[in-house]
């Protein structure tokens, strides 16, 4: 890789750094080129990217932003996965690295916080984004069909005494 590619990628991923909500470190040592494809696809679909950079580049590209804290984890065969849900890379690397335990998380950052092994692992139980917007709007539209229930129930409860009467008009 020449200097201008280096420096492209230290200002690319410099980018990602200042507008990603959470950074997960993970080593990858002993990880088959499939099981990386797998993990990369499966943070694709969470919407979330998986990179695997030189640690040197990594360190420079972190200098300036607010998840420079996790400089000291890049040592080694290490990856990082970032996002813009905060839930969605932890969520990813943690159910990835249950299924495979060649993938060892670090650690990581969500915004100026440091992250160890366990927040990472408490981010990945929170809801996403998406779902806790669905729990927002089933709340939001629980009270309106309750009010329509309630402004229908009377007068369904009186067409039900009309239609007793008229079926025991009927039987008599």
């Amino acid at each position: 890789m020449d200097r201008a590619a280096k420096s492209e990628l230290v200002t690319g991923l410099n980018g990602v750094f200042a507008k990603t909500a959470v950074v997960v470190v993970a080593h990858y040592k002993g990880l088959t080129v499939a099981d990386m494809q797998k993990l990369r696809s499966q943070m694709k679909q969470a919407g979330a990217t998986v990179k695997v950079t030189k640690n040197s580049l990594t360190k420079i590209a972190l200098e300036g932003t607010d998840v420079a804290s996790i400089q000291p984890l890049m040592k080694g065969p290490t990856l990082i996965a970032y996002s813009g849900d905060p839930v969605a890379a932890p969520k990813v690397a943690v159910d990835f690295a249950k299924a495979n335990d060649k993938l060892v998380i670090l650690g990581g950052a969500m915004g100026t916080t440091a992250l160890n092994v366990e927040g990472v692992r408490s981010l990945a139980t929170l809801p996403s984004l998406d779902e806790l917007r669905a729990k927002l709007v089933g709340l939001v539209n629980a009270p309106a069909t309750k009010l329509a229930q309630l402004a229908n129930a009377p007068a369904a409860k009186l067409a039900r005494v009309f239609g007793a009467y008229a079926k025991k008009d009927e039987a008599a």
